[in-house]
């Protein structure tokens, strides 16, 4: 039996291929199918299996396009309501590939379809789990995402309780030397405290993860339900999309449509001025020249992530990039959480029409009361420390929704942990507001601020 795990860094995604004997199984794979072909082409197995561990919600899988492709079994469990062609897969459930069998496990708690597989070898020893997004290293899966979405809905605290008996009575019982194989690691919002580490043990998680410790079900689930992250727009939709299976990968891209770079007037003048403008390009570039109703959203490795909590599941958007290597990555990068369907159009852009001075720190040093101060964090972000003590807490995925609540008395500064998220949140007040009131992006120069705090803590 050999394991493969396949990691998507920007979204801090596993998926997993298991082969024996000439068969191969994909368990939560991402949306490109692609490097599960050329790892099954290296080994010279077949894709006889599709195995998603429930209907994720932080991307899109691509087990239909895998199952039309290779004519691949898809399993789930019957909970899951899925709506493709598929073999539902539950406890007492089992799979053979080649020497191996790989038996389901129901491990409800993330969300009421949640299963777990184990690989057992053709000695029949059980060798390794596949948790998806029951227990992760270190922590377990947030149990307040399926309240809204699903074929089968719970409340978070139902769901916290079956996650306390999922990872007691169905996990903690295997072997020690299990290997644990989850569908996330750190940075995912799928759980609050995800270690860096790709694998584990259950014996190691029984030491050090905080959800395997002896507590009571009452005391796991406050614990469980306190200080979860914010939820993206997205992850209700994405359920909804691999629930029903989503279409395949490449041919999404290749229908997004594309302009020469817009840098001409007439050009500028023919897009909508009703659709937001996600401008990519680097916060400097922005500030010199964009275009109107522009969010300067720039490429890192959290990209996918905060479109997906600014635009809206349908909302119609302008893609700008810097160049049209960068513009091809982002396309496919949008494919991952299903927006690709919503780019209105997609293009380079040298010129736009407006401009964001730079704003010059130490203005707001020497008199914080002259500005109304906004802060786009998180509010566990802001809960251990706050900067300002008159700023206003808007997290930036609420921010285009609570525009409107900000004063228009004083100019506003924006600021957020590192820069990133202010130079987004900047653009959006700026995109709302217009010319009523001058905004201003603090940018990186809140870490000195920050600095100048812990030196005097």
């Amino acid at each position: 039996m050999e394991i493969k795990q396949f990691e998507d860094k920007n979204l801090s995604h596993f998926s997993y291929a298991i082969v024996s004997k000439g068969e191969m199984a994909v368990i939560d794979p991402a949306r490109d199918p692609q490097p599960y072909y050329d790892f099954a082409k290296q080994q010279q197995a077949k894709i006889i299996a599709v195995i998603e561990t429930h209907p994720h919600a932080d991307f899109v899988s691509s087990h239909l396009e895998i199952h039309t492709t290779t004519g691949a079994t898809i399993y789930v469990s019957k909970l899951l309501g899925a709506e493709y062609p598929h073999q539902s897969f539950d406890d007492g459930d089992a799979i053979v590939l080649g020497a191996v069998t790989l038996k389901a496990l129901n491990t409800p708690g993330h969300s009421p379809d949640s299963i777990s597989i184990v690989a057992i070898d053709e000695k029949g020893n059980e060798k390794a789990v596949f948790t998806g997004d029951t227990l992760f290293i270190g922590d377990c899966g947030r149990p307040d995402l399926r309240e809204k979405a699903g074929a089968i809905t719970a409340t978070k605290a139902t769901l916290a309780k079956q996650m306390y008996h999922s990872l007691r009575d169905k996990l903690m019982i295997l072997p020690n030397d299990v290997l644990v194989y989850p569908a996330h690691g750190a940075g995912s919002l799928c759980g609050k405290g995800l270690s860096e580490q790709s694998s584990s043990t259950i014996g190691a998680e029984k030491n050090g993860n905080w959800s395997l410790q002896d507590m009571s079900e009452e005391a796991f689930v406050k614990e469980l339900l306190a200080d979860q992250p914010f939820i993206p727009k997205y992850f209700p939709y994405d359920v909804a999309v691999n629930k029903k299976g989503a279409s395949a990968y490449g041919g999404g891209i290749s229908a997004v449509e594309k302009r020469e770079p817009v840098s001409c007037k007439a050009c500028i003048n023919s897009l909508d001025k009703d659709i937001v403008v996600v401008d990519t390009r680097p916060q400097r570039e922005f500030k010199k020249s964009h275009l109107k109703n522009s969010i300067n959203l720039m490429n890192d490795t959290r990209f996918e992530t905060w479109l997906g909590s600014i635009i809206k599941p349908g909302e119609k958007f302008y893609l700008a990039a810097e160049n049209e290597t960068e513009l091809d990555k982002l396309v496919a990068r949008i494919a991952k959480i299903g927006y690709e369907n919503q780019i209105e159009l997609a293009f380079v852009l040298k010129q736009g029409t407006l401009e964001s001075p730079l704003f010059d720190s130490e203005l707001l040093r020497s008199n914080e009361n002259a500005y109304t101060i906004v802060d786009v964090r998180n509010e566990l972000e802001v809960k251990a420390q706050k900067f300002f003590s008159n700023s206003i807490h808007i997290p930036l995925p609420e921010l285009r929704e609570r525009v409107t609540e900000l004063p228009l008395d004083k100019p506003i500064v924006v600021h957020c942990a590192a820069g990133y998220r202010s130079a987004a949140g900047s653009s959006i007040i700026s995109s709302v507001l217009g010319d009523k009131i001058p905004v201003y992006d603090l940018s990186e120069n809140i870490k000195n601020f920050k600095n100048e705090l812990h030196q005097q803590a």
